[in-house]
């Protein structure tokens, strides 16, 4: 059988630039392009994928997560769940010093050990919570248990919460996985797989230590071309082969993945809100629905207001709804004044960060 060359493709353009190196390279004849949709997207993607299929001769598998099981076994649990007690918020014990921890005992006087390490002893704060699922909660959360076929809000469905910084399952759910069983579809195939990645090692500290070629065994191996590029050098060699980059990056996009990302930065948030403000509508009834399916009731997709000064749950919810980030999203820095600029900014002139609006007009 012969090697395959799979090019993760999702219309920016370090994904962009390693599609083109992989066909000049080996032709179109040998390359695979997969775009795993996250149903959370802007047209101009889907609209930049079909450009490039057109302008590179390579057909690129459009990929979607399904959730339906998921949230057919979610429904089944909340509607018998039956368990009793309650759940406390703890805090450990000191001796008087209060630096000394007071270790854990058991009936008969001996410490408890786990891991082989004893365990400091805790006592419960507060009134604690119930455990399971109230009626109310029950019948709120049975009525949006349902898949919708939007493969983003399946899955919050089917968590309860939106992704957040800290607990990013968006990506393991709606792109890894999926691409990584196409390509395991292939090996069963008999085929070799390379699989290109356009990831660069500025883009984060987590990827500063990426290699550029790794064998991972049965005949799998994971390529990174442009792993020393920087973004510049990525538009610039994509410009030099006559391709326009995805039309997002002109309107101030740093990244064109997700429109809005759930860490979008406060002058992303307030130019998409200029340029493309019906995302937030769609967000905003998300949020209602997904805080149907959540157990205590509420879930927003930002988390900019994090729990730092014992405000009530409740009111960090409030304060994170998406119509209230958008309002923020308007403020100068602190968050508290509206900045008379905002009003003189229409969005609809150019605001690349890459000069690229001067290469449109050369």
């Amino acid at each position: 059988m012969s090697i395959i060359h799979v090019v993760s493709v999702s219309s920016g353009i370090d994904s962009q630039a390693t599609l083109e190196i992989a066909v000049e390279r080996f032709g179109a004849h040998r390359v695979v392009g997969i775009f795993c949709d996250t149903d959370n997207e802007d047209q101009a993607v889907y609209a930049h994928l079909d450009y490039l299929e057109r302008e590179i001769g390579v057909r690129i598998h459009r990929l979607k997560a399904d959730f339906t099981e998921q949230i057919a076994d979610k429904r089944k649990f909340v509607a018998r769940d039956v368990r009793i007690g309650r759940e406390y918020d703890t805090r450990p014990v000191f001796e008087p010093d209060g630096k000394t921890p007071v270790w854990k005992r058991d009936g008969l006087g001996n410490i408890v050990m786990k891991k082989g390490k004893p365990v400091q002893k805790a006592i419960k704060i507060g009134g604690g919570r119930r455990r399971r699922w109230s009626n109310k909660a029950k019948r709120r959360a049975l009525s949006v248990l349902y898949p919708t076929g939007n493969a983003f809000l399946d899955l919050c469905i089917w968590k309860g919460r939106f992704p957040s910084r800290k607990a990013q399952f968006c990506t393991e759910e709606l792109k890894r996985n999926i691409a990584i069983e196409f390509q395991l579809g292939l090996l069963d195939q008999g085929h070799s797989v390379v699989s290109w990645q356009g990831v660069r090692r500025d883009e984060s500290e987590a990827r500063k230590a990426a290699p550029k070629f790794e064998s991972l065994g049965g005949r799998m191996f994971i390529y990174r071309p442009i792993v020393d590029w920087t973004k510049p050098e990525a538009f610039a060699y994509c410009a030099g082969r006559g391709r326009a980059p995805n039309p997002l990056y002109l309107e101030g996009c740093d990244r064109v993945g997700c429109m809005p990302c759930i860490n979008s930065k406060k002058e992303e948030i307030r130019q998409n809100n200029l340029r493309r403000g019906f995302h937030f509508a769609r967000i905003s009834d998300w949020e209602r629905i997904v805080s149907m399916a959540s157990k205590r009731g509420y879930s927003t997709f930002f988390h900019k207001v994090d729990d730092q000064s014992g405000e009530r749950a409740a009111r960090i919810f409030s304060r994170n709804e998406v119509w209230e980030v958008v309002r923020w999203s308007q403020t100068s820095r602190g968050g508290r004044q509206f900045s008379l600029l905002n009003d003189l900014d229409e969005g609809t002139g150019c605001s690349s960060s890459y000069g690229l609006c001067d290469q449109a007009a050369a």
